[in-house]
């Protein structure tokens, strides 16, 4: 019984850290491709860096990231004193038995004063 127990254990302390091999990396290049909004939004409040330069830089990094997305879903708007950048893209999980997308909506914006 207590070999059982044992190897219970072992069994979810190694689903713990697969499930966590799999989904930290998406968050984290989330982290990142977000981190990276915000900068071109602070920087490029105060230039005049075009949308569409902007939206490609920010495609490149997602590229670099390794991150499914498209020009189309990047949107990059110049407001009244500032820039607005957002995006919304899906990362396909394979999970043994249980398959997912996971969904993220990274943004940033930075007003100018």
């Amino acid at each position: 019984m207590k070999t059982l127990k044992a190897l219970l254990g072992l069994a979810v302390l190694v689903a713990g850290f697969y499930l966590a091999w799999m989904l930290i990396p998406p968050y984290f290049n989330n982290y990142e491709l977000e981190d990276y909004m915000a900068q071109e939004a602070r920087f490029n409040t105060y230039t005049a860096k075009s949308e569409t330069d902007m939206r490609e830089s920010i495609y490149k990094k997602a590229q670099d990231l390794s991150i499914p997305l498209t020009r189309e879903q990047i949107s990059v708007q110049r407001v009244s004193n500032g820039v607005s950048i957002s995006a919304d893209y899906a990362v396909h999980v394979d999970l043994p038995l249980y398959p997912i997308d996971v969904t993220f909506h990274p943004a940033s914006k930075n007003k100018g004063y």
